[in-house]
């Protein structure tokens, strides 16, 4: 039976300006074009239009995920608490963790991931290396509470989001596990029309020693990255990379008189310097309470997962601590400071035969000091955040830089949540041995507002044909007379017995509304029937994508249609 929708019947209420809370055009466009509606902050309703092209997403992911074997389920979104303490992350994941209790007091998370509810499912039910490998996944809402909910659905407190969970005997068979699931969420960014790049990335509160992020690049993207020609990508927070130095004044150790601003950018003008051949002070009280110094090549910033990784949950010395280990604030450096402060160099300079630092008197700097020499280096640590122009990690070239929207995450996780939770099976020698365990993420959600954002013009949304909320629009510019909607009506039945996608805008508004409000939703293709056309017997077929136009006789229309658009389904 044919089927097609009429916009006066879709619930998509448009908004003629832009939101002012909105910063992305992913953000705003979704609002604008009545597909997301806000609930408070970091909580949005999903409308009819938008959730239409959710179900394309998660049908993507389905698929993709039946090619590679792993099954779909469903867990409470309600964690216990006990789970979270076998695994040791009640504390360790910090405020974001949404926590309440029940009516008893007992106490529960919401999931924002599911780690813990996995493997306690699998530990009592799975005890042999004959029942394995087993993925687990599921499509859920996840909740984790975001200081500063922004950019809509790019960081809420509630998202929709694909978890799965591998659970293998061997690291090697994790290894696989990990494969396929990256070379899946691969082709889900490809069939969902994303331009996403595969990079080296954190574990961050997941855990596990190896991790890659599907990161769509886009300008407004909240996560940076570092890529070179070579094929080496990785998230600024994980990267690694050649870091060059400059030298000045090598030689004998010289105090000199520095009046400028405390800031390397002024120290360097002033000495007519790059600001690289400077060296950066950052001082820190560590997780452990030990007072830190950490000296880094003056044109980098301390990259502060690095340096948690390094010291824990650590602060930045306010004016009271520096003064107590006698660091002078904008002048900071290893000489003069009180023996207790540990000093810690990004690795970059362990070869740098001359340090531009802080002497620790206000208005003052020490050119030609050496490590080893003039003050000691207790650790030199990777600590530096990479930047476009360091040397590539792998061929050494320059590294460009570039902005993106994490959609995905994949983790190979070990034996970490098995050995904390009990998770053990008995190989095939009967010995219990704790499962090898993956954990791949895809936010659905989010992987909605990337499309948006990297699929948008100056009029507005352009989706691609796999994830569009319809794949056509009719828009005749006469409704209720006895030329166009009749033909209206006749074409919308034959498109949608064709397999066609279809709504018909059916509304009583003048023409530039609706080609307006049709650019605003960004359906693929649009037939705008007017009566000259129609008395022609021939439609206008505009391509939103290209904004080309053909005049196509209606008897030719679904085979002209089908030909664009079934190439470029999911």
């Amino acid at each position: 039976m044919a089927r097609y929708e009429l916009m006066s019947r879709t619930y998509a209420p448009t908004l003629k300006e832009d939101p002012a809370e909105a910063e992305l055009a992913s953000h705003r466009l979704l609002l604008r074009a009545g597909m997301i509606r806000k609930v408070a902050a970091g909580l949005y309703s999903y409308l009819p239009l938008a959730w239409r092209s959710i179900l394309k997403i998660e049908s993507i992911i389905r698929d993709e995920m039946a090619g590679i074997g792993a099954q779909e389920m469903l867990v409470p979104i309600m964690t216990p608490a006990e789970l979270w303490h076998d695994s040791g992350r009640w504390e360790k994941y910090g405020p974001e963790l949404m926590r309440l209790s029940d009516r008893h007091e007992r106490p529960f998370a919401l999931g924002p991931t599911h780690e813990e509810t996995f493997t306690d499912l699998v530990k009592n039910e799975l005890r042999s290396y004959k029942q394995l490998p087993v993925t687990l996944y599921q499509i859920q809402d996840k909740f984790r509470d975001e200081m500063r909910p922004r950019f809509g659905l790019m960081r809420g407190r509630e998202f929709i989001m694909k978890d799965a969970y591998s659970f293998d005997a061997t690291a090697e068979g994790m290894q696989k596990s990990y494969e396929d699931q990256k070379g899946a969420y691969a082709r889900i960014c490809e069939r969902c029309g994303l331009r996403a790049l595969p990079v080296a990335a954190d574990s961050g509160q997941i855990g596990g020693d190896t991790s890659v992020e599907f990161m769509a690049l886009a300008e407004a993207g909240e996560a940076g990255l570092v890529w070179c020609d070579c094929g080496f990508a990785a998230d600024i927070e994980a990267a690694r990379a050649r870091i060059g130095f400059e030298e000045y004044a090598v030689g004998a150790t010289e105090t000199i008189e520095t009046p400028c601003e405390g800031t390397i950018a002024s120290l360097a003008a002033f000495l007519g310097i790059a600001e690289q051949a400077c060296r950066k002070s950052f001082a820190i009280i560590a997780e452990d309470g030990t007072p830190t110094l950490c000296l880094l090549p003056g044109d980098h910033e301390l990259n502060e997962v690095k340096a948690e990784h390094a010291f824990g949950h650590y602060d930045l010395m306010d004016d009271e601590a520096l003064e107590a280990y006698g660091l002078a604030k904008g002048y900071m450096g290893p000489i003069g400071a009180d023996p207790r402060v540990r000093i810690v160099a990004d690795s970059s300079l362990r070869d740098a035969r001359s340090w531009l630092v802080g002497a620790n008197r206000v208005g003052y700097h020490i050119r030609g000091a050496r490590a080893g020499r003039d003050f000691t280096v207790d650790a030199w640590l990777d600590l530096a955040s990479a930047q476009a122009g360091d040397g590539c990690p792998r061929c050494g070239e320059p590294l460009h830089a570039a902005r993106g929207i994490e959609v995905s995450q994949v983790f190979q996780l070990g034996t970490k949540y098995s050995e904390a939770m009990g998770a053990y099976f008995a190989d095939e020698n009967g010995r219990d041995t704790p499962f090898h365990m993956g954990c791949y993420g895809i936010g659905v959600s989010r992987t909605l507002a990337a499309v948006v954002e990297q699929h948008n013009d100056g009029q507005g949304i352009v989706w691609p044909v796999s994830v569009a909320p319809y794949e056509v629009e009719i828009v005749p510019l006469n409704v209720g007379d006895d030329l166009v909607w009749p033909a209206a009506l006749q074409l919308a039945g034959e498109l949608s017995q064709a397999g066609l996608e279809l709504i018909v805008d059916d509304r009583d508004e003048r023409a530039g509304v609706k080609f307006a409000d049709a650019d605003l939703y960004g359906f693929p293709y649009q037939v705008i029937l007017g009566k000259r056309s129609v008395a022609n017997g021939d439609a206008e077929v505009k391509c939103r994508a290209s904004g080309e136009r053909f005049a196509v006789p209606f008897p030719e229309l679904a085979a002209f249609l089908l030909e664009r658009i079934v190439p470029s389904r999911a």
